[in-house]
């Protein structure tokens, strides 16, 4: 069955599109528990990534989620000890996630070197946790594209963004520092009902005009993840800009 066509959706500001988007997230997430009895969202690092984080920390409507029946997961982690500031959890922890209420059991966390002798076994650990945890169809995949096209840690013809028949991925050489990450795959990014790309800052408008447009998975491969049942760009105008 072909997946639905992506929906662009321009909100007026950086500020309007974190709000907006929060809100969005309330209600996939009341729906999910209303019929599944638990949900699961993938968060991603990032400026907007901490942004809709602090948004949801400050969304009345927050309190209409059991947040004790919501499993967050990362579609990337940098392969960094626990607490390290550039790790993407610790930056949603400061951003507010610490405050919704959510069981810390339900938030899986990928291990950094303190707790995995490598960023290989980091990989095979955080799929385990998923397979463990019926974690392996997203309610919601939250992904930021960076300007060269890239999302979660799959980068631009680099080999790990190649990778199947695999839940995880160690990334070695990233283009971007730390050089080691952990990274959901292609393959397992696309078990999401819904994706959401969301995209703030003019310096990410050819990206999101490639993504879009459908350019090819090997220069950009924000083109070529999609979800289930929707698939949204959630922007504010100057990432919107090279759209026509």
């Amino acid at each position: 069955m072909s997946r639905p066509e992506a929906v662009v959706v321009v909100h007026p500001s950086r500020q309007a599109l974190a709000d907006a988007a929060a809100a969005r997230l309330v209600v996939a997430l009341v729906d999910a528990l209303a019929a599944r009895g638990v949900a699961h969202v993938s968060m991603t690092g990032g400026s907007m990534g901490s942004e809709i984080v602090r948004s949801l920390a400050a969304e009345p409507a927050r309190a209409a989620v059991d947040w004790s029946r919501v499993h967050v997961w990362w579609g990337d982690e940098r392969y960094l000890p626990a607490g390290d500031p550039d790790r993407n959890d610790t930056q949603n922890d400061d951003a507010g996630l610490s405050t919704l209420g959510l069981d810390p059991a339900n938030v899986h966390r990928v291990p950094g070197p303190d707790a995995s002798g490598s960023a290989e076994e980091a990989a095979q650990g955080y799929a385990a946790t998923l397979r463990a945890s019926g974690g392996g169809a997203f309610d919601v995949m939250i992904l930021g594209v960076g300007p060269d096209g890239h999302i979660a840690s799959l980068f631009p013809h680099h080999p790990a963004a190649a990778t199947s028949g695999a839940v995880a991925v160690a990334v070695h050489d990233s283009p971007k520092p730390p050089p080691d990450r952990v990274s959901l795959t292609r393959e397992c990014l696309e078990r999401s009902r819904a994706v959401w790309f969301l995209v703030s800052g003019a310096d990410k408008a050819d990206a999101v005009q490639r993504g879009v447009g459908g350019a090819p998975f090997e220069t950009t491969p924000a083109a070529h993840v999609h979800g289930e049942e929707a698939t949204l760009w959630l922007l504010d105008p100057d990432a919107a800009s090279g759209l026509g």
